[in-house]
């Protein structure tokens, strides 16, 4: 009776170490996929609290850190993409109170790494990429929390998301966001 029972911890003991394969297997896919699909706005979002490249570098990485780190306790209460922005949000305001990096003038902030259409004019692109690094400027000059609000704004979530993400009113989105937008106006020298 021994062997049985022995055999059968083993066999029970192999079943539990091939479902924990299979669900790390999943969530190795999950996270792979998150990445795929994710990893511009995550990118663009981490721009959001660092202009730095190698410093913002390093945020992106630690906010896909965290994102594996909490796949596997992801309930899905929320769509999957708040997921990620809650996550990513997060971390960018971790290292900003760590960081608390000084503005970059405009004159400073290095080429985005976005490829440029080789279609339009030459002057065409010069006053794009001028338009995009004076915008860039212009956030990053914003407090973070209206340049919390723009980055999600531009990252395509919507009011409902954004309160999920921040964890406050859909009238406080609305609210923050307006004053985000003519902060951003007069950081533009826009009349509101």
């Amino acid at each position: 009776m021994g062997t049985n029972y022995a055999l059968s911890a083993k066999y029970k003991f192999a079943g539990k170490v091939a479902i924990v394969s299979e669900r790390r297997h999943d969530l190795e896919a999950q996270f792979d996929r998150i990445l795929s699909e994710y990893g511009a706005a995550i990118s663009r979002l981490a721009f959001g609290y660092e202009t730095v490249a190698s410093v913002r570098e390093e945020l992106v990485q630690d906010i896909a850190l965290a994102i594996w780190q909490a796949l596997a306790h992801f309930p899905g209460e929320c769509s999957e993409r708040t997921f990620v922005y809650r996550i990513a949000h997060n971390r960018g305001l971790s290292h900003v109170w760590k960081r608390r990096p000084p503005h970059q003038p405009l004159d400073e902030i290095e080429e985005s790494d976005q490829p440029i259409d080789p279609r339009p004019h030459p002057e065409e692109q010069v006053a794009q990429t001028d338009q995009r690094v004076r915008l860039m400027s212009a956030i990053q000059s914003l407090p973070v929390v209206h340049r919390q609000m723009i980055v999600l704004m531009l990252g395509g979530l919507s009011h409902v998301q954004m309160a999920e993400v921040l964890g406050i009113t859909e009238n406080n989105v609305a609210v923050r966001l307006n004053r985000a937008r003519n902060m951003l106006k007069d950081a533009l020298g826009e009349k509101p």
